[in-house]
């Protein structure tokens, strides 16, 4: 039985837009906190199937959401690899020894060799699979992972940054070295992904949250080409699973997107109708509500009515531009999950 999201990331007739919203399972929802406690830290709710398979599924079930998307964290790649990761209360992600060197990069597994690791990954995709499998409603399940740019810069900088100036600098004074990292990182993700398909995922999205912070003249060498490396390795190999490409903050590259993927992910600084304009014959297109609209629910369906205007309920889905934010009520990510079906169902 086809699912409803997956036929929209195709581009087929659905009977209403689907709707789903990147950090839908997280800190918004009480349950998924006490499941967070019980893990005792974010890391090991990473590592835990059973516990990560809960809270993947608990936006189904108290939002409505027409997706699940597996819970884990892009981060769990290099840390794989060989980096040593800590989430430090109030800093986040911290790795304990960034990459300064080729003699680093050395160190670090590779390939196979890292994506096995990933073992608790695959292990709760196969029980969502099965849970997913047990019920009748059609829900999809997507697998995710950080584009190689956006883990590269972790694993440089070492932690989150605001002005990206070690990576940068490497970018301008040693970017055979910069690409090196992204070619091995790239090799990782083919396969954790590839894995992660066999495991029983129905649809990929590559994320890349840090795309704004290169200028777009570098912009396809250092991060879209590997992306769409990716995309086109696993579009050659599955070609039933459709690749959404989320690149976050680039409106002044629209006119450089290519590759064999299906959906893009338009973020909330890019307007909708623009994305549309230059992108919408070639790929379904996702988004793009600004997520701090959720604090209102006035304002929420004025985005939605806006976005189905201009999208006509084709060749969309309908997803904030960004994460959901972790102080938005439930009630109001519930009430932006129903006026997407009202206003798609009426279109």
């Amino acid at each position: 039985m086809s699912k409803i999201f997956v036929d929209a990331c195709f581009g087929k007739e659905t009977p209403y837009t689907p709707v789903w919203m990147m950090r839908q399972a997280g800190r918004y929802l009480p349950e998924y906190m006490e499941v967070r406690r019980r893990a005792g830290n974010f890391l090991n709710l990473c590592h835990a199937p059973d516990m990560a398979a809960e809270v993947t599924i608990q936006p189904v079930d108290l939002v409505g959401v027409d997706a699940a998307i597996l819970f884990s964290d892009i981060l769990v790649v290099p840390n794989e690899m060989g980096m040593k990761l800590d989430f430090l209360a109030g800093e986040g992600p911290v790795f304990e020894k960034p990459i300064v060197n080729e003699e680093d990069l050395n160190a670090l597994a590779g390939g196979d060799e890292a994506a096995s690791k990933l073992s608790y990954v695959y292990e709760t995709i196969k029980i969502l699979r099965a849970q997913l499998d047990a019920r009748d409603d059609e829900k999809a399940l997507i697998g995710f992972t950080g584009a190689p740019w956006t883990l590269a810069t972790y694993m440089i900088e070492g932690q989150g940054t605001k002005t990206y100036n070690i990576c940068k600098k490497m970018m301008y004074s040693n970017p055979a070295l910069l690409h090196k990292i992204l070619k091995k990182v790239t090799e990782v993700v083919k396969l954790y992904m590839e894995k992660q398909i066999e495991s029983g995922i129905d649809v990929v999205q590559i994320f890349d949250s840090w795309a704004a912070a290169i200028e777009p003249s570098k912009y396809d060498e250092f991060s879209w080409s590997y992306m769409v490396e990716i995309a086109e390795y696993l579009k050659e190999k599955y070609p039933h699973i459709p690749v959404i490409m989320f690149p976050k903050g680039i409106p002044a590259f629209l006119d450089k997107v290519y590759g064999n993927f299906d959906v893009f992910g338009v973020d909330w600084s890019t307007p909708m109708a623009l994305a549309k304009e230059k992108l919408g014959d070639r790929y379904v297109l996702q988004g793009n509500m600004e997520p701090c609209r959720l604090y209102s629910k006035e304002e929420t369906t004025a985005s939605v009515e806006e976005l189905q205007a201009i999208m006509g309920g084709k060749r969309h889905i309908f997803n904030l531009g960004h994460g959901i934010l972790p102080d938005v009520p439930v009630e109001h990510a519930r009430h932006f999950v129903a006026e997407c079906q009202r206003v798609s169902k009426n279109a």
